[in-house]
């Protein structure tokens, strides 16, 4: 039996999803208490890898088990509980046993936030930026990241992938009530790569770049060219795209 589940974490407490020899993991804390309610030792597998201290507001993964599980609130309850509040569980629901959380997904939706203000409120979920901002100018910027389709040098070097290449579905900056949010959805992304067009794009912002320099930067495959990556405090994996047939099971049990 395999089963999806979703969630989502605030993820500054945690060196990404996958697990580290060198600190603790998201993966690392489902892992174990999903095996500890479940009486067996559970291996889960994620739609992708979010980095140290990078926050998910929807994440899915998928784990396989012999036999079937009684699926309640009681029981999504309980496994919350064991959980540190930094993590949540959404559901737990069956699926194919072709289903895969990170082949079968589809798109994935990110969004960078920046406040130019400190909150209490909001500590390590944004980015506080205090320099003034050409919003114009950045969104042509990712008007070109639109047109674009290798994305080398926003990528971390030495990164393990056979091609640097993301078709980009949306690229926009937006002013959303008191903060500044970049919005990026496509069908992968490459390590590190979001941070990097994020920080790459304040310096046009700023002036510090023009928008000609930042297409050659594009062109170039250098990531040397590019500029900083931004914090990971400001960025959230939000969405997580899949067929409608991922969820057909998951349908079928809600109707029940």
């Amino acid at each position: 039996m395999r089963y999806f589940i979703q969630l989502s974490y605030r993820g500054t407490a945690y060196h990404g999803w996958q697990f580290q020899p060198n600190g603790i993991s998201v993966q690392e804390v489902l892992e174990q208490k999903l095996s500890l309610i479940l009486k067996e030792r559970i291996s889960i597998v994620g739609s992708g890898r979010t980095d140290a201290g990078v926050h998910a507001e929807q994440q899915f993964a998928h784990f396989d088990i012999e036999k079937p599980i009684a699926l309640t609130d009681l029981m999504i309850h309980a496994l919350n509980c064991m959980l540190p509040p930094d993590i949540a569980i959404q559901s737990i629901f069956p699926v194919d046993p072709t289903a895969h959380a990170r082949f079968s997904a589809t798109t994935r939706y990110y969004q960078y936030r920046i406040r130019k203000q400190k909150s209490p409120f909001l500590d390590f979920l944004v980015y506080v930026f205090r320099p003034e901002l050409d919003i114009d100018r950045m969104n042509e910027a990712a008007n070109l990241v639109l047109q674009h389709t290798d994305f080398e040098s926003f990528s971390k070097v030495r990164t393990n992938v056979s091609h640097f290449r993301c078709v980009i579905h949306r690229a926009e900056w937006l002013i959303e009530n008191d903060q500044l949010v970049f919005h990026i959805k496509a069908n992968r992304f490459l390590y590190g790569m979001v941070r990097t067009l994020v920080g790459t794009m304040l310096e046009v912002g700023q002036g510090r770049m023009t928008v000609a320099e930042f297409k050659e930067i594009l062109l170039a495959n250098d990531r040397r060219k590019a500029g900083r990556s931004a914090p990971a405090s400001g960025l959230f994996l939000v969405e997580v795209g899949y067929p409608a047939e991922v969820f057909s099971k998951k349908m079928m049990n809600d109707e029940r």
